[in-house]
């Protein structure tokens, strides 16, 4: 499947991220990224400016421990009270508030999808391709897709018994909205999710960490009255199904550091910087 120019350019700068990651206590010029990723100083500017809307140098400080630390002080009394703001006019404002989740039944959770519809799909996104599958009761699934077969495998894998057609609908191309941040065309998001109450509850949490925000394990853990329980909830954040739609890459360790992601820490880099320079800091 040929690339398109956009996901060209996230592979790019995607490498370039890799490399400010590996040399950060070095803090690299311009001049040294664009080398290590065959680019002239200039088209390395220009490209990375199109893709992320700021220059690599202010890029850069948003992927900064530092940087992530700030972002938590700042925002901890008041991180999941902005769940509660309305309206959508800008890009600071909180999407996720037109989420909601509900979980299938018993039924659909244990039989693996028998009986279940799924409509599934592949788009670009500013971080590569994705996966995106829907029953008739919402999003069901949604995972960035280097490999595409990889990715329908991984969603047969989920619902063994399901019923697949290939075709964007409604539901998904709503969903989609939320990567070019168009919020006239924006409307009511819902997630048909299988998981056990637990994970349910965990994304339910993850869904009021606002756009540009951050917060920790612990933290989750606390607002689902359950502070002890750490290590399960980053299990049920490392078991997202819907990737982006449900933010766990805003998710970080307590000590600032940026930590894993399922589909990759550059591309948690990636996503956190993106939304950083999206909003005002």
């Amino acid at each position: 499947m040929k690339e398109s120019q956009g996901e060209l350019n996230y592979f790019r700068i995607a490498e370039a991220i890799g490399f400010i990651r590996e040399n950060r206590h070095e803090q690299p010029g311009l001049e040294a990224v664009a080398e290590a990723v065959n680019m002239s100083p200039y088209h390395f500017q220009r490209v990375f400016k199109e893709w992320a809307g700021v220059t690599p140098k202010h890029f850069l400080k948003y992927l900064n421990v530092e940087y992530a630390k700030r972002i938590l002080k700042e925002t901890h009394a008041s991180l999941f009270d902005t769940a509660h703001e309305v309206g959508l006019s800008g890009t600071g404002r909180l999407h996720d508030l037109f989420v909601t989740v509900e979980g299938m039944t018993p039924g659909e959770y244990k039989n693996g999808g028998e009986n279940l519809f799924i409509n599934y799909s592949f788009a670009s996104t500013p971080f590569g391709d994705i996966l995106i599958a829907s029953t008739p009761k919402g999003i069901c699934s949604m995972e960035f897709a280097d490999d595409h077969m990889e990715a329908f495998n991984s969603l047969q894998r989920k619902f063994p018994r399901a019923r697949y057609c290939q075709m964007c609908d409604t539901i998904q191309q709503n969903a989609l909205f939320i990567f070019t941040q168009d919020w006239s065309k924006l409307t009511e998001i819902k997630l048909h999710l299988k998981g056990t109450d637990f994970q349910l509850k965990v994304w339910e949490a993850l869904l009021k960490i606002p756009m540009g925000g951050m917060t920790t394990y612990e933290e989750i853990a606390t607002k689902i009255d359950n502070p002890r329980a750490c290590r399960a909830v980053g299990t049920a954040i490392g078991e997202n199904p819907v990737a982006y739609l449900i933010p766990c890459h805003r998710v970080i360790r307590a000590s600032g550091e940026i930590g894993n992601y399922h589909w990759g820490e550059i591309r948690k880099n990636a996503i956190i910087g993106w939304e950083a320079s999206k909003i005002k800091i």
